[in-house]
C-alpha cells in the first residue's frame, strides 16, 4: 500500500519537468523521472525510436546517466506519467518490468519510489522478486 506524498515533493515536480521532456512521437504517453543521491538529482525522459525496441523508458535513463556521470548510491525515485487518462488505476503509472529489473541492480528493497498520482511506495512493493545473478566476486 502506498503512502501519500505532496503534490508539490521536489523529486515529484523534477519527476513532471522531466516528462515535459519527452520524445514520445509515437505513443504520445510522456514519462520523467528525477533521481536523488549524494549527487542532487538526475532526470530522464522517455526516448521512444521507430524501432520500438531501441526506445527507452524515462526511469533507466535517469539511472544510466547517474552511472555514466559516476554515481551509483541512490536515495530515491520520482516517476511522472502526465499523459495517463484521469480516473486510470494505479497499474497505468506503474514502471514496467524492464525498468524494475534495472532498478534492481542499483537499489535495495527500502528504497523510495514516489509515483505521482499514486503515492510512495519501497521497491520491495514494487518488485518482491527480483532476477538476481550470485556475487561473483572472490
Amino acid at each position: 500500500m502506498p503512502t501519500p506524498i505532496a503534490d508539490n515533493d521536489p523529486l515529484v515536480l523534477a519527476a513532471r519537468a522531466a516528462a515535459d521532456r519527452a520524445y514520445a512521437r509515437y505513443s504520445r504517453f510522456r514519462v520523467g523521472a528525477a533521481l536523488s543521491g549524494p549527487f542532487g538529482v538526475i532526470c530522464g525522459c522517455n526516448v521512444e525510436n521507430a524501432s520500438f525496441g531501441v526506445t527507452i523508458c524515462a526511469e533507466r535513463t535517469a539511472i544510466v546517466s547517474a552511472i555514466a556521470a559516476g554515481h551509483r548510491r541512490f536515495d530515491a525515485i520520482a516517476i511522472a506519467l502526465p499523459d495517463s487518462p484521469p480516473g486510470s488505476p494505479p497499474t497505468a503509472f506503474m514502471p514496467c518490468g524492464a525498468c524494475r529489473q534495472m532498478m534492481a541492480e542499483f537499489v535495495g528493497p527500502d528504497f523510495p519510489v514516489l509515483i505521482d498520482g499514486v503515492g510512495k511506495f519501497r521497491f520491495a512493493e514494487l518488485f518482491p522478486n527480483p532476477f538476481v545473478l550470485p556475487d561473483q566476486r572472490a
